[in-house]
């Protein structure tokens, strides 16, 4: 679960009624609701913007096992994290996973087979092709509710959506596991931003004393 949460970060919809419409078509049955919310908030995720977020975990018992907070510079395909000592760069093509720590960089290839919930803005694009959407609720706050299940077998069985119903923005992403444990990606300080290519590219002339693993 640490794993996928590192992961995660590498890391990142107006007034709905509760009662769901349904289209039926070729590839299954589509809730218009749930579509219309993730459209909303994959289109607050087109140009640069900039967010923080806390990653936690929690074991079946419901107990807090893991949190780290990052800061993401994201242009989609393109990402930055900033998570301690760990740092991540993607360029779109290759990513960098540059441990402070150990004092290495480990550069892969970027997959697009890759789990969608490593990269948000393609999980929102492109969730109809791995999962199956349902809109559940708008809280009091006007938090609009959404869960993802998953298509093919997963270790979990459904990511949950908070999404702000009014400006589209991604608050909170939950992980539900098949084994009663839970992941969270909260975000907050989400904003548009400036960025630059360099921006997303690992510095390879500035860390000389960065030992480079180039798995490409």
């Amino acid at each position: 679960m640490k794993k996928f949460l590192l992961a995660m970060m590498a890391v990142m919809l107006f007034g709905w009624s509760a009662q769901a419409q349904l289209t039926h078509t070729s590839t299954g049955t589509v809730d218009e609701n749930a579509n219309s919310i993730i459209k909303k908030a994959a289109a607050k995720m087109t140009g640069s913007v900039s967010f923080t977020v806390t990653v936690v975990n929690y074991d079946s018992n419901k107990k807090e096992t893991f949190r780290q907070k990052a800061d993401i510079l994201y242009q989609s395909p393109k990402y930055r994290v900033l998570a301690g000592s760990l740092e991540i760069y993607c360029d779109g093509k290759s990513v960098w996973q540059y441990n402070k720590n150990a004092k290495e960089v480990v550069v892969t290839n970027l997959i697009d087979s890759d789990d969608v919930l490593t990269n948000p803005a393609r999980l929102l694009a492109n969730y109809s092709k791995s999962y199956r959407a349902k809109f559940i609720r708008e809280e009091e706050d006007g938090t609009a509710i959404v869960d993802l299940q998953p298509l093919k077998s997963h270790s979990y069985h459904k990511v949950r959506l908070f999404i702000n119903a009014k400006t589209g923005v991604l608050k909170k992403l939950e992980q539900h596991n098949y084994d009663s444990s839970r992941g969270e990606f909260i975000v907050s300080n989400f904003k548009n931003a400036q960025a630059n290519e360099s921006d997303f590219v690992f510095d390879t002339k500035g860390h000389p004393e960065v030992e480079e693993v180039d798995m490409r």
